[in-house]
């Protein structure tokens, strides 16, 4: 099958939560709801998936997991539907970008098939470990990607660290990369090593190739 055949039987499920400096980004891409939320970041206006307590988001951060799981619901209806529209699971990938990452691992988690695969971009992981007992065999099985600047300010790095270790910790895999500069943004670089993450998974010739030098690490050389 050719490259272009690849892309189109592909789904890519993008959430990203936007504030003003991110509108080109999401401009086609956001599938946010706006929500009241109960932190803000200076005059900066957000859209949400779900109420935050607390900026910056650290490794202890409590979140409302009943708007959380409400939230996950409305994914996996999206993912549902895929589905049954005759897409295969393993040619599905959700991704996200800061809370819409957290929206991204929760929802794959809790789905109950394997999918392609999860990309978060300066994200964390929105549930609790006692969540652990409900992520099934199948969810164990999807291949995430993660992304995460050293220098973020909002979600600090210690959570998307301790997101992939509770991943770890589940068996599933969890490729980190870390970028020591990065701030709570994305770079060209992640986009290239992410076009090529997902080009691989699909068994797309030419996947290989890698994206330009640069300082992430693997998760387990952070520790």
């Amino acid at each position: 099958m050719d490259e272009g055949c690849n892309l189109l039987c592909c789904f890519a499920l993008w959430m990203l939560c936007k504030a003003r400096k991110w509108r080109n980004y999401a401009r086609a891409l956001s599938l946010t709801p706006l929500l009241n939320v109960d932190a803000s970041v200076g005059d900066t206006v957000i859209t949400a998936w779900f109420g935050i307590s607390e900026v910056p988001i650290t490794a202890k951060t409590v979140r409302d997991e009943k708007e959380v799981l409400k939230a996950v619901d409305y994914v996996h209806e999206l993912l549902d539907k895929e589905i049954a529209s005759g897409t295969s699971p393993s040619d599905i990938f959700v991704c996200g970008l800061s809370q819409g990452g957290a929206l991204a691992i929760a929802s794959v988690l809790l789905f109950p098939k394997t999918l392609g695969g999860c990309v978060v971009f300066s994200g964390s992981v929105p549930l609790s470990k006692s969540f652990a007992d409900k992520v099934s065999p199948e969810a164990r099985k999807t291949p995430v990607l993660w992304f995460h600047g050293m220098a973020d300010g909002l979600v600090l790095f210690e959570a998307g660290h301790a997101g992939c270790a509770f991943l770890e910790e589940l068996g599933m895999t969890c490729e980190f990369k870390a970028y020591p500069t990065l701030g709570h943004s994305m770079v060209d670089e992640e986009l290239q090593y992410f076009q090529q993450w997902i080009l691989s998974r699909l068994g797309i010739s030419g996947a290989t190739e890698t994206a330009r030098p640069s300082s992430s690490s693997q998760h387990k050389d952070l520790l």
